[in-house]
């Protein structure tokens, strides 16, 4: 959807006569392709530091109470 706004705002600039030298299909195409790669990588890292370390205090009382089990 990014890469979609992007390329409708880069038309936009181009019907108004506007040539930004910089801003064109092939930057268009390597930003989304950096999104594509970037966001399950970022999505992935939050998952592995969520669950290495205990945020809330319900976790917490999750893990004490685990302990206690011996189930960890």
């Amino acid at each position: 959807m990014i890469g979609g706004v992007l390329g409708a705002l880069l038309l936009f600039f181009q019907a108004l006569g506007l040539e930004i030298t910089w801003f064109n299909e092939t930057t268009i195409d390597v930003f989304t392709n950096f999104l594509i790669a970037a966001v399950p990588l970022v999505l992935a890292l939050y998952g592995v530091y969520k669950n290495q370390y205990v945020l809330t205090n319900k976790a917490k009382k999750q893990e004490e109470a685990l302990k206690k089990q011996g189930l960890k």
